[in-house]
């Protein structure tokens, strides 16, 4: 076979997935290959798919989530086994497999199967179990993803030195397991092994985890995992991997030896472009076999673009579907809008943590001025219907404007709670929005409101007077009576504006 297409794509995961259909939507001729038998790439089939619904398998089968209301006792199920918990990867991952081969089918993306290379600029080679087949394309997007780093000095057996996709692999749960790692595959996969029973220790050279996260959420988080058992060593970093009998020790470089029946190493991804014989079409790879591209997700070969994990950061199935759609257009000169300063992040620890725009350490280090708003879930009636007293939403926003700048939470739900504030961000509407809006009661949604009152609330008490050229906002004071505050510096084309006129329920020292 040697046909020829507009747009060949290699990796069928998020990026690849959403680079096909968009070009199919341009009436393009597109082809997807898949280096497995299966569609879907790491993302459904050893990734973030399985990795969630291991997550869900857990919270549900050990009663984690309603532990706080029936006691530390209660669980759905006793003596949980990796069996229960394959069984709902296996059913997620059969339906989103089929779901993922219908919208492909139904946009007439052409599928093909096997492992792809470069034989020029312009020609694939596909490998297949009765020879070769080869096709061309005008243009050419690279989303394979990435693979677990697994570095030569570190004695990998798939039993009890494994990484993240053995971690699925696993026959049975072990009583222990040492994690080196606490980016967000590791931290994730603690916390829900520690959930099931499992003792673990979670080693990381860095001084708190997560450190691009908000450094209050990241605290949060790692109080709430040590309250579940996990044990955290932060700033240390292991000089030696070895299996012992019926244990595996790591030597880290203070001295110390550690051991557990397992040990998950996750420490990092290596881009999976080891096979695509890149110099064949004029492209090589870093170090960490990832491609570097432009903002328009071209590299430097102008027909051949990359999108998704293969290129870095952030590395999230959300942001590398973005990336995979705005690929493909590019390639086509269509015309998209999208906010790359807007992209959510979700990471799904217990609790969840999720977060929109910049935190508090970089608002300081570029200089703006904001005011920080905070809603705890064990004030709102919802936390307490669904067992999450340690949740919380935090707004960030500017003093002056009252722009909302960053939302950041942590607790149950943060992962779909976030988008409320994107969508304000979107608008570049201020936090009144919430502070006017009604929500359904009773909400986590009822946060934003919460949040809002006490971010106003906190600039009230600081400054009750305000210097003079500032429009005044008609407020409820203590007693109900009303009273001008200015809070807000007028628009220049707008100083002869009449007051806007604020809701009765901000006032100094209450937050509904």
């Amino acid at each position: 076979m040697r046909a020829h297409f507009d747009l060949a794509v290699i990796g069928s995961g998020p990026a690849g997935q959403k680079a096909a259909i968009g070009a199919a939507k341009l009436s393009k001729r597109v082809a997807i290959i898949e280096a497995r038998a299966c569609i879907g790439g790491v993302c459904t089939h050893t990734g973030t798919i399985p990795s969630k619904a291991i997550r869900e398998a857990v919270l549900h089968l050990t009663g984690f989530r309603m532990r706080s209301v029936y006691g530390v006792s209660y669980q759905v199920k006793r003596d949980v086994s990796m069996a229960d918990l394959i069984f709902r990867v296996e059913h997620v991952v059969r339906i989103e497999t089929d779901v993922i081969r219908a919208q492909l089918q139904r946009n007439n993306v052409t599928c093909l199967y096997g492992p792809a290379s470069f034989v020029d600029p312009h020609t694939l080679a596909i490998a297949a179990a009765d020879g070769e087949d080869r096709i061309t394309a005008d243009f050419i997007v690279i989303a394979t993803g990435t693979v677990p780093a697994r570095p030569a000095d570190v004695p990998f057996d798939g039993e009890r030195i494994i990484d993240s996709d053995g971690l699925i692999h696993m026959e049975r749960l072990p009583r222990s397991m040492l994690i080196v790692g606490g980016g967000v595959v590791g931290t994730e996969y603690a916390c829900m092994l520690a959930a099931l029973g499992v003792r673990v220790t979670l080693v990381d050279g860095r001084p708190r985890l997560l450190e691009f996260v908000d450094a209050e959420i990241s605290e949060a988080l790692q109080y709430q995992m040590r309250l579940m058992g996990v044990r955290l060593r932060l700033g240390e970093t292991v000089d030696a991997i070895r299996r012992a009998n019926e244990h595996v020790e790591a030597v880290l470089a203070s001295g110390k030896k550690l051991h557990a029946e397992t040990l998950l190493y996750a420490v990092g991804r290596q881009g999976n472009t080891a096979r695509l014989n890149l110099a064949a079409a004029g492209l090589s790879a870093d170090d960490r076999g990832r491609l570097k591209v432009d903002d328009h997700y071209r590299t430097d070969v102008p027909h051949i673009f990359a999108a998704g994990d293969v290129i870095g950061f952030p590395s999230l199935a959300s942001t590398s579907m973005e990336q995979g759609r705005l690929a493909s257009f590019n390639a086509f000169g269509g015309d998209v809008v999208s906010d790359r300063k807007l992209l959510p992040y979700g990471i799904y620890t217990i609790p969840e943590v999720s977060m929109v725009g910049p935190n508090e350490q970089e608002l300081t280090k570029n200089l703006v001025p904001y005011e920080v708003g905070i809603a705890r879930y064990r004030e709102i009636a919802r936390g307490q219907l669904v067992g999450d007293e340690s949740g919380m939403l935090k707004l960030l926003f500017h003093q002056q404007t009252r722009k909302l700048l960053a939302v950041h939470i942590i607790g149950e739900g943060a992962t779909e709670l976030v988008h409320i504030g994107q969508a304000i961000m979107a608008c570049a509407a201020d936090i009144d929005y919430f502070v006017n809006t009604v929500f359904n009661y009773p909400t986590l949604a009822e946060c934003y409101k919460v949040a809002a009152l006490d971010g106003i609330n906190r600039m009230l008490s600081a400054r009750p007077t305000l210097r003079a050229g500032l429009s005044p906002a008609r407020l409820a004071d203590v007693n109900g009576s009303t009273r001008d505050v200015p809070l807000m510096p007028a628009p220049a084309e707008a100083t002869a504006a009449p007051a806007q006129t604020a809701p009765a329920a901000a006032i100094a020292g209450t937050r509904r």
